[in-house]
């Protein structure tokens, strides 16, 4: 994938030196990570935000301790993670989605909270002035909530039959139907192209083999996976339920589409997780949260997977695939 560029600040963070600070006799600067995924599926993007940290001049295990918690989706072990990492007493906090962002407030309000890839604070209303934080959360947000009418769009320009979506949730992990939620946004779009929405809340396996079996009856239908899948498992469940039920399927992350999903349109969660890095830096460096604005992605990245097209039976029109960022063949 091409990187990508963000909204203003991303550029800032070279002016610090880039030499580890740690004295001797210095403290040791401790961080907490609160991970909403599996050690599978975010390991990397954990990785991506201590290599950021590594290049803003702060070395493990001399100035800094990272304190790393997995939920693997269970919102039960979020919370006790958000609780154990909190009694740590860790100068930042960084989580990713919604529910981590929960589950961290719940436990402090002193606390900066960073997010790292997280869900629109706006719209939900956990931040009312981006520029000027003014509790304890600020980061990069993944999406937009308003990116649920692009996800329509392009659903419909890669499968112009489509007349109904199934907009798919996990009400315990998602504010998805919220106002100002993503699946407002996927309605308001689809009646626009006269496309039907067709709400699917789900708590576990069971739930979603019940509803996509249900729903993929009726014919020129297709899925939007809306964040968030809580574990590895699931995720797969749903890529092989949509192939199976020949049911074209938008994702909100790329790694969806790598693991066989038709196609994603998000931002880089990897990116995202770099820059996290940089409001941490700024955190242990004496800024306080209000001092960093929360950023947006600008750029976002379309991937089509043209095998699973192919399983699936769909031909995707070729000006379609011209504006892919990425099409895995």
């Amino acid at each position: 994938m091409k990187r990508r560029e963000f909204i203003a600040g991303l550029g800032s963070a070279a002016g610090w030196p880039l030499v580890a600070r740690a004295q001797q006799g210095e403290r040791v600067r401790r961080v907490g990570v609160l991970a909403g995924g599996s050690e599978k599926t975010q390991g990397v993007l954990v990785t991506a935000f201590r290599d950021g940290l590594a290049k803003l001049g702060w070395a493990e295990g001399r100035s800094l301790r990272i304190d790393v918690r997995f939920a693997a989706g269970d919102a039960y072990l979020l919370r006790a993670n958000a609780a154990e990492l909190v009694r740590l007493t860790p100068e930042a906090l960084v989580t990713n989605l919604g529910p981590g962002i929960t589950a961290a407030q719940e436990q402090t309000q002193t606390i900066p909270i960073i997010i790292a890839a997280g869900g629109d604070v706006f719209s939900t209303g956990r931040v009312k002035n981006i520029a000027r934080p003014e509790g304890n959360i600020t980061g990069v947000a993944h999406l937009f909530s308003s990116i649920g009418g692009k996800w329509v769009e392009l659903l419909k320009d890669a499968v112009p039959r489509l007349e109904r979506i199934g907009a798919i949730y996990n009400p315990e992990l998602s504010s998805a139907v919220n106002p100002g939620g993503y699946v407002v946004g996927i309605e308001e779009a689809a009646r626009v192209l006269g496309v039907k929405v067709v709400r699917i809340s789900y708590r576990d396996a069971v739930d979603v083999m019940r509803a996509v079996d249900s729903f993929a009856t009726e014919p020129n239908s297709g899925l939007i996976v809306i964040p968030v899948v809580p574990n590895p498992a699931l995720r797969e469940t749903l890529v092989r339920l949509a192939v199976e039920r020949r049911l074209p399927a938008m994702y909100f992350d790329a790694s969806f589409a790598a693991e066989g999903g038709l196609m994603s349109y998000a931002s880089n969660s990897l990116d995202l997780w770099r820059r996290a890095s940089y409001f941490v830096d700024r955190i242990l460096r004496g800024a306080k949260v209000s001092d960093l604005p929360v950023e947006y992605p600008t750029r976002f990245e379309l991937v089509v997977n043209l095998r699973t097209a192919r399983a699936i039976g769909l031909s995707i029109p070729e000006s379609f695939l011209l504006r892919a960022d990425q099409v895995i063949e």
